[in-house]
C-alpha cells in the first residue's frame, strides 16, 4: 500500500491541474450562424421539375452536411410559383462549402432557366443559435 500512495497523489495532483486549467480556460467563442432567405419566383410552366430538384438537393443538404442546419422551403399558396427558403447555416464556411458541393451545383445549374426571379436576403436571427425543434 505504501508503494502505491505516491501514484495516487501524483494522479490527484494531475487531476486537479485539469480541473483548474479547464476552468480557467475560456470557451471558445461561438462562430455566427448565417441565416439567410431566398425568395424565388420559378416559372411556374417547369414548377414540378423544379421542385424535384429543389426536393434533391435539400435532402442531400441535410443528410451530408454538418454545417447545414436548415433547409426549409416553403410555398405560397396563392402564388404557388413564389417560394421562399430559410437557409441556416453554422457559420458562413459552412454556407460557402455548401454552395460549392455536387449536390447545390447539380440544382443550381438544373433550375437556372427555371428561376425568373432569386433575391437573397441575409439576415440578424432574434435569438442567435436558438434550435429549431
Amino acid at each position: 500500500m505504501a508503494v502505491a500512495q505516491p501514484y495516487l497523489k501524483a494522479a490527484l495532483l494531475v487531476g486537479v491541474a485539469l480541473a483548474v486549467v479547464s476552468w480557467s480556460a475560456k470557451p471558445a467563442a461561438p462562430q455566427p450562424q448565417k441565416v439567410r432567405l431566398s425568395r424565388i419566383v420559378v416559372d411556374s410552366t417547369q414548377l414540378a421539375r423544379y421542385k424535384a430538384f429543389l426536393k434533391e438537393e435539400v435532402e442531400a443538404s441535410i443528410q451530408k452536411e454538418p454545417g447545414v442546419l436548415t433547409l426549409y422551403a416553403v410555398f405560397e399558396r396563392k402564388r404557388p410559383n413564389h417560394l421562399t427558403i430559410l437557409e441556416m447555416y453554422a457559420t458562413e464556411a459552412a454556407y460557402q462549402a455548401h454552395i460549392k458541393t455536387p449536390h447545390f451545383l447539380k440544382y443550381k445549374q438544373g433550375t437556372l432557366a427555371m428561376v425568373q426571379e432569386l433575391e437573397l436576403i441575409d439576415t440578424d436571427p432574434l435569438i442567435p443559435n436558438l434550435k429549431i425543434k
